[in-house]
């Protein structure tokens, strides 16, 4: 159990400082970044994979058409879900970023609604209803819709989605969706070196080094996330995720000073409102369905 929080923890905390290792990449176009990450997470998980002998897993999920069909599927999603993170980092959105992140347990909730036709209770309808109160509100503010936090939301969300239905595990799923995306990627890379404009072509060994730890820094919180799963109760691991966008939204707000005005603090507090009450009716579920111990026989005289 304290080695499943460890290693939950430590996935939070890497995810939560994404915005400051893409910070870093700034000099980079955001595509071309997008690119880097597809291209050595492929090489950064085919090598986990050969270290654990796993690889001839991915025939066998190769193999079913349905899976390979939901893996590409997903494989967009993740795609567009990377991309547009990163272009939020990049024109210093990341608060915006860390709200869609807020979101997203609301849109898994919807979703569960909308697809598997699960019925919500009143508390969590009223949790559904806070939150797109606290979108509406901050719509308000920006002029219009915060799209980047609902993108980011439902396009995880609908990943999340997708890796369900495939029931495929982590490693070799991310494998089977970047080996869908490598092709256009390493196209992608290419073209920009061959015309002088890539973080390759700078010369800049630093630059270069941060694109190519693209790789292990995408996989290495998902090796740990996998670690903590299987070794820590559900509930638990829902309430750890909760630490990936306060840090983002931190680094946001703190490290990069970006603005938080009234209505802002107005619509956040509606959403970590809601989350709160999904939180609390989700424990309380959980302690309700939970057996109750067998109580101690007297002991003899």
């Amino acid at each position: 159990m304290r080695a499943g929080l460890a290693y939950g923890i430590a996935a939070n905390v890497l995810w939560g400082l994404f915005p400051v290792y893409f910070h870093a990449l700034d000099e980079v176009a955001p595509v071309e970044v997008l690119a880097h990450r597809i291209g050595w997470s492929l090489v950064a998980v085919v090598a986990l994979l050969a270290a654990l002998r796993r690889l001839g897993a991915l025939r066998r999920v190769a193999a079913d058409r349905r899976t390979l069909g939901l893996l590409s599927a997903a494989a967009v999603l993740i795609a567009f879900n990377w991309g547009v993170y990163v272009y939020a980092v990049s024109v210093d959105h990341v608060v915006e970023a860390a709200l869609g992140y807020f979101i997203m347990p609301l849109i898994n909730v919807a979703l569960g609604m909308l697809v598997f036709g699960e019925r919500l209770n009143r508390v969590q309808l009223g949790a559904l209803a806070l939150g797109t109160v606290a979108v509406v509100e901050l719509a308000l503010y920006y002029g219009g819709v915060p799209w980047m936090a609902l993108v980011l939301a439902v396009s995880f969300g609908l990943y999340g989605l997708l890796k369900k239905l495939a029931d495929v595990p982590a490693a070799e799923g991310l494998t089977i969706e970047t080996i869908v995306l490598a092709p256009l990627a390493a196209a992608y890379l290419v073209a920009r070196t061959w015309a002088g404009d890539s973080a390759f072509a700078t010369g800049d060994l630093g630059l270069v080094a941060l694109a190519v730890a693209a790789g292990p820094v995408t996989v290495a919180p998902l090796v740990l996330f996998a670690a903590c799963v299987v070794r820590v109760p559900l509930s638990t691991v829902g309430l750890i995720g909760y630490l990936t966008p306060v840090l983002q939204f931190l680094v946001g707000w703190v490290a990069f000073g970006e603005p938080m005005s009234t209505a802002r603090w107005i619509g956040f507090g509606l959403v970590w409102a809601a989350l709160a009450i999904l939180t609390w009716d989700g424990l309380r579920r959980a302690r309700a369905g939970r057996p109750r111990e067998a109580e101690p026989e007297p002991a003899a005289a």
